[in-house]
């Protein structure tokens, strides 16, 4: 049996978790194992009618479940920032959630917006250092609101921090089994402290323990660019903080839209969130119409990352199915079924 901790969030996150739990009770009875939900109210809602964004007490509930399943944060009637800070980033630095993880794989049936790629060029991964960098919230503001005003937001990057992501990647590399070639992603002509720290660790662990893996060097202006020409290039992407949010909203595009792009937050050693890259999209509350797949998709990789290898492929089977043969299109209202519709297709699938 696993512990879910399970928080629906804000807009219609609660209405694509719905399903993500449908289909993961359909995969958990087909394949014999349980899963117990705990359900927690956090986001705008809570925090507009209580002041509340994470207490403690919540906080340190949370450390004792085998995973979270999240929908969206992001609540229109609270100032940008609270939200984000107080809870997301909250949870990503006192969890120790330092692995962001995001496959990009195109499905067949699933449009790209990049001329002549299919499902045969675009799978890849990005493996992002998820609490260092510029998310660590080194910095201030002098004399604010004056002419003089100065700001700074510096990069933190720790050699535990880097070496730590980097190991993953490779560790993953070599999991994934696949062209076995890692792709460092920095801006080593620029940065060069933070990015001199980055290559070193990079090739120091490379040439020590992971020979097997081909090591290759892309600074993120030209990263960017051959994920939209030559997206086939890739195998695992490694990067830091900032450059990680970044590319991975490139990747989420060509491989379909934010519909079907999903991700976690990686702890090893210790519980682990997932979630649908895409916002809470307040404009579609309630009329269910939105994308339900990365919801689905985050529930598979949640299953794969407790060791329900098998259960894992079963939902991106049926997923890859309802897609191939049945959804007019990823986007929200565009899909020719509801939220609920696509659900039920893929449980069933499963």
């Amino acid at each position: 049996m696993y512990k879910i901790a399970v928080i629906p969030g804000d807009g219609t996150g609660p209405e694509v978790i719905r399903e993500g739990l449908k289909v993961l009770d359909a995969v958990s009875a087909a394949e014999g194992f349980t899963i117990d939900y705990t359900h927690y109210d956090l986001g705008g809602e809570r925090y507009l009618r209580t002041g509340e964004v994470l207490p403690d007490s919540v906080l340190e509930e949370l450390r004792r479940f085998d995973a979270i399943y999240l929908g969206a944060i992001g609540h229109p009637g609270v100032k940008p920032g609270i939200l984000e800070k107080g809870l997301l980033l909250r949870l990503r630095f006192e969890l120790d959630l330092y692995i962001n993880l995001r496959p990009v794989k195109l499905y067949p049936g699933v449009e790209t917006p990049l001329k002549d790629k299919g499902p045969e060029e675009i799978d890849f991964v990005v493996v992002r250092e998820n609490t260092e960098g510029q998310y660590a919230g080194a910095g201030g503001i002098l004399r604010k609101g004056t002419p003089h005003e100065i700001a700074i937001q510096e990069s933190v990057c720790t050699r535990m921090g880097v070496e730590r992501c980097l190991r993953y990647a490779f560790e993953y590399t070599r999991a994934r089994n696949k062209k076995k070639k890692l792709t460092l992603c920095g801006k080593t002509n620029v940065l060069t402290y933070v990015f001199d720290l980055w290559e070193r660790v990079f090739h120091e662990l490379g040439a020590a323990e992971y020979a097997d893996i081909a090591r290759d060097y892309a600074h993120v202006d030209a990263t960017v660019m051959w994920m939209v020409k030559n997206p086939e290039w890739f195998d695992v992407i490694v990067t830091e903080n900032m450059f990680g949010d970044i590319i991975t909203d490139l990747g989420a595009m060509i491989q379909g839209g934010m519909g079907i792009a999903a991700g976690g937050n990686i702890n090893p050693g210790g519980v682990s969130m997932f979630e649908p890259i895409g916002g809470s999209a307040p404009k579609y509350t309630g009329q269910n119409v939105v994308n339900p797949l990365a919801a689905i998709g985050a529930a598979a990789m949640m299953l794969q990352t407790l060791g329900e290898q098998k259960s894992a492929a079963r939902i991106e089977n049926a997923v890859m199915q309802v897609c191939a043969t049945r959804l007019k299109s990823m986007a929200a209202g565009k899909m020719g079924y509801t939220t609920s519709q696509v659900g039920d297709m893929v449980a069933e699938s499963v």
